[in-house]
């Protein structure tokens, strides 16, 4: 699947996000949790990945099945404040 400059972009500002499950990067661009990993590994330098790699594995964040019900959003609600 080819994704635009700027889809490519917003994939990745999702997957650093550590609120943003797979599952919502499924939802709105087709790629599934491998797919994100290779898009990363594709545009992160080799140890940049390996950070966001072992910072993401096993985060209950990042899978809706693990996650606590009672996150309900995708971001902290500082994360988008106008300055």
């Amino acid at each position: 699947m080819r994704l635009s400059y700027e889809d490519e972009s917003r994939v990745i500002e999702m997957a650093w996000e550590d609120r943003t499950p797979f599952e919502a990067i499924k939802l709105q661009f087709g790629l599934n949790e491998a797919m994100v990993v290779s898009v990363m590994r594709s545009h992160l330098k080799p140890q940049s990945f390996k950070s966001w790699r072992k910072r993401v594995s096993g985060r209950s964040t990042k899978h809706l099945k693990l996650r606590n019900p009672e996150v309900s959003r995708a971001y902290c609600p500082t994360q988008y404040k106008h300055k």
